[in-house]
């Protein structure tokens, strides 16, 4: 919440596939919280038949997210993270028509999950994956033909409010009726005088000895 009116810029520079030109453009965002705080439940799907600049602009946003609500069931969706899927260790696409990087578009809701999401991430899901079958779902239809969903890399995550630590109590400063200030006690006086000399001292005589017998050895 303290990042409420802060301006960030920053530098983006993009490259042509093509021509290999490269242009530079700076940017100006301001970063303010949600109205309604982070949502608790978050989605995070795998698209697999788009490049990660054709999922910015707005109207593809919409679509997405209409094609999400027919498996969420909640209509208070929106996109909180968009990433190209090369930044999860992703391979580089061939330089062939119709072979994209993939995306991942994470979604957020206030609503819960829908029975449908939690039986494509449910463990029994995730052992038809490494198989190689579909999850055990039966709501796939809803992206189709505008996005292509590997289920198998879906993410539900819920995100637990975190709890605030009581700030301090802060007192009036003045001292109840009756009550009297109690000063420290005061400290005995200790001698540091011999732990001074032994200090002092014991590594003199060391030396003195080392010195007295590499005399003597030398003679």
């Amino acid at each position: 919440w303290h990042l409420q009116g802060l301006l960030l810029a920053l530098q983006v520079l993009a490259s042509n596939r093509h021509t290999y030109d490269t242009v530079a453009q700076h940017l100006i965002i301001t970063i303010s919280p949600a109205p309604d705080g982070e949502p608790p439940y978050q989605g995070e799907f795998l698209v697999g038949n788009r490049n990660v600049e054709e999922l910015l602009p707005e109207a593809t946003q919409e679509l997405f997210l209409q094609a999400t609500a027919g498996v969420w069931d909640q209509d208070d969706l929106h996109i909180i993270n968009i990433t190209s899927a090369l930044d999860r260790g992703g391979r580089v696409p061939l330089p062939i028509q119709g072979h994209k990087e993939g995306v991942y578009v994470k979604v957020g809701s206030h609503g819960a999950f829908s029975a449908c999401l939690l039986s494509a991430a449910s463990p029994q899901s995730r052992f038809r994956c490494s198989l190689g079958h579909q999850p055990l779902a039966n709501c796939y239809d809803t992206f189709s033909p505008h996005f292509t969903i590997h289920w198998c890399n879906l993410s539900l995550l819920q995100v637990l409010p975190s709890p605030t630590a009581p700030g301090p109590m802060w007192g009036s400063g003045v001292l109840e009726e009756g009550g009297d200030f109690q000063p420290p006690t005061e400290v005995t006086p200790q001698d540091f005088l011999p732990g001074f000399l032994v200090t002092l001292l014991v590594p003199l005589l060391v030396a003195l000895l080392l010195c007295l017998l590499l005399g003597y050895l030398m003679c």
